[in-house]
C-alpha cells in the first residue's frame, strides 16, 4: 500500500496512476491514508474516493475509455460462437436484402451477393453498395456504407440477447442500416430491428 501512496503522491497526473486508481475503486480498495502518514502529506496527496468521481474530475476522456473497456470485454467471444453469431446475422442480413431489392420498384441495377463472410448490396448508381463482412481476427463485423463511411461492430451481450456495437456511438450495426435504407428504398416498410441479434 505505501508504494501504491507513493505513486500517486509522485505522479498524480500521469495515466499509469489513473488506471492505478481506477482498478483500486473496482476493488472496493480506496487508498485512503493512516493519520500519521496522511498529516505529513497532506498538501501532496490527491484526494481520491471512487472512479465516477475521479473520472468526473478529469473531465471526460476516462469516461470514453472506459465504455471502450467495456466493449472490448464484452465483446470477447470464443470463436465457435463468434462463427455461430456472425453467421446467422449476415445471413438474416442477406434474406432481407435480397427481399427488399425484389420488391424496390423504384430501384433500378440492383445486386445482393453474399459468400465467404462477405455480404455485398448494390443499391443502383445512384446510391452505391453497401458491403458487411465479418472479420474473424478481431471477431467484429465490419460495414462499409456509401452513406457513413466504414464501420467496425463488436458484438456485445449475450448470445441469445446481444447485439453488434460501434463502440465509439454505441450505435447498432441494425439502427445504422434502419436510420439509412428507408431513405433509399422508399416504396416499402423497412425493419431492420426484427432481424437475429439486433437486441
Amino acid at each position: 500500500m505505501q508504494i501504491i501512496l507513493e505513486i500517486i503522491i509522485n505522479k498524480p497526473h500521469t495515466m499509469f496512476t489513473r488506471r492505478l486508481l481506477t482498478r483500486l475503486s473496482r476493488l472496493n480498495i480506496r487508498p485512503a491514508t493512516t493519520a500519521g502518514y496522511h498529516s505529513t502529506c497532506h498538501s501532496s496527496l490527491p484526494t481520491v474516493t471512487t472512479a465516477s468521481e475521479s473520472f468526473s474530475q478529469n473531465n471526460g476522456p476516462l469516461n470514453k475509455r472506459l465504455f471502450s473497456s467495456q466493449i472490448e470485454t464484452e465483446s470477447s467471444l470464443d470463436t465457435a460462437t463468434y462463427e455461430r453469431l456472425c453467421s446467422e446475422t449476415l445471413d438474416g442480413l442477406c434474406d432481407y436484402f435480397e427481399e427488399l431489392t425484389e420488391n424496390a420498384t423504384d430501384l433500378i441495377g440492383t445486386d445482393v451477393a453474399y459468400g465467404d463472410g462477405v455480404l455485398t448490396v448494390n443499391l443502383g448508381k445512384s446510391h452505391g453498395t453497401y458491403v458487411i463482412n465479418r472479420q474473424t481476427p478481431n471477431k467484429q463485423i465490419w460495414l462499409s456504407s456509401p452513406t457513413s463511411g466504414p464501420k467496425r461492430f463488436d458484438f456485445v451481450g449475450t448470445p441469445k440477447a446481444g447485439k453488434w456495437i460501434y463502440r465509439h456511438t454505441g450505435q447498432s450495426l441494425h439502427q445504422l442500416l434502419q436510420l439509412e435504407i428507408p431513405t433509399i428504398v422508399k416504396s416499402q416498410t423497412v425493419d431492420f430491428m426484427r432481424l437475429p441479434h439486433c437486441s
